[in-house]
């Protein structure tokens, strides 16, 4: 039976918003309308109406131009309350993680992965496995051709550094999930907290993310590579928090140096100039078309951030072409961005509102 998803959006208004209203919800970005920040209302229209025609199926989207958010939207039964998977896009955090254990000199990018982890080594490790680095699994370079099914293994950890290693490392891009666990267990051993603990004080807490969720290993590691779970708005203040170069109200909690690193094109993956999955890996991000960079995951979880037109756009949906999804994103939204602010719009706001109440996935 066709299951149908009624779409929730709320487009929060300055002037429908109190300051007591937006006092009490201190830990929330700031809501703008799309006009005051330089974006259309007719453009953001189109977009929701395109996406919800060709994307299958969106679960929920959120529009933050210069920190406020001029647009969000919920499919139920999803909602802005609600927890969502991220699948990979949980990779993002992870390398984050990684970015602040640096900081703190717990750790280097140049650090060899095999000296965190002497009791779990194959007896006589492969000279490539020898110099494979934690940048190496930063960058998807592991040097492996094909992944290990750690879903399978006993030990996660003694799987990993099992498997054959036939290139160098750093000479061999391969999307690599289990690569991304053993950067959490590498967290995990030089902080003694998983990274889930880890980001809770340094990252979850400042952002406002309450009670986030990260599936475990058998051995007790945030799996790092996915399994993370939260808001839409949690994950759109993550990407703004990259926007601001690391730093959040004023208080850096992220090097700007890492964040430059994790989102700059560490490797090349491609060459196809109309595929977003061809523009360069960095830190566990992607690198996009437009100059812009993604955290994503499977069936179209997106964080993306757009330095150029200072905005971020966060996405859940369940589809199996994520590629059409981003191609509404520059279809639609990419030429909504003015450079300055545009005159109030109220009929089209209305517009924009009675569009999304009648809004239905058919599929």
């Amino acid at each position: 039976m066709m299951q149908k998803f009624v779409l929730a959006i709320v487009i929060a208004v300055a002037a429908f918003v109190g300051p007591a209203a937006i006092l009490a919800q201190s830990d929330n970005l700031p809501r703008s309308t799309p006009e005051a920040q330089g974006v259309s209302s007719a453009a953001i229209r189109e977009f929701v109406e395109t996406a919800n025609q060709e994307v299958n199926t969106m679960h929920s989207f959120m529009l933050v131009r210069h920190g406020h958010v001029v647009a969000e939207a919920w499919w139920e039964p999803e909602s802005a309350e609600k927890q969502h998977v991220l699948w990979s896009l949980s990779k993002s955090f992870t390398s984050t993680a990684v970015g602040l254990a640096v900081a703190e000199g717990k750790l280097s990018v140049d650090d060899q992965v095999l000296k965190f982890f002497p009791d779990d080594a194959p007896p006589e490790p492969s000279a490539n496995l020898k110099a494979m680095r934690i940048r190496d699994l930063l960058t998807m370079n592991t040097g492996h051709q094909d992944e290990v099914n750690l879903r399978e293994a006993d030990h996660w950890v003694k799987a990993f550094l099992a498997h054959p290693v036939p290139h160098k490392p750093g000479t061999h891009f391969r999307y690599n999930t289990p690569a991304t666990y053993m950067l959490s267990a590498i967290v995990q051993k030089v902080t003694g907290q998983t990274v889930l603990e880890y980001l809770t004080p340094r990252l979850f807490e400042p952002l406002g993310i309450e009670d986030p969720k990260w599936d475990a290993s058998p051995q007790g590691v945030s799996i790092g590579g996915y399994g993370l779970f939260l808001r839409t708005e949690d994950i759109a203040k993550f990407g703004q928090l990259y926007l601001q170069k690391g730093k959040w109200n004023g208080k850096r909690l992220l090097p700007s140096d890492w964040v430059e690193q994790a989102t700059s094109k560490q490797v090349s993956n491609g060459s196809d100039p109309s595929r977003d999955w061809d523009q360069g890996y960095g830190f566990q991000f992607w690198r996009c078309r437009h100059g812009a960079y993604r955290g994503d995951g499977k069936d179209g979880q997106f964080c993306l951030v757009l330095p150029e037109q200072d905005a971020v756009i966060a996405i859940t949906a369940n589809t199996r072409d994520m590629q059409a999804e981003l191609n509404v994103v520059w279809d639609k939204l990419l030429p909504a961005f003015g450079d300055k602010p545009l005159a109030e719009n109220p009929d089209e706001q209305v517009k924009l509102k009675a569009t999304i109440a009648k809004l239905k996935a058919s599929r």
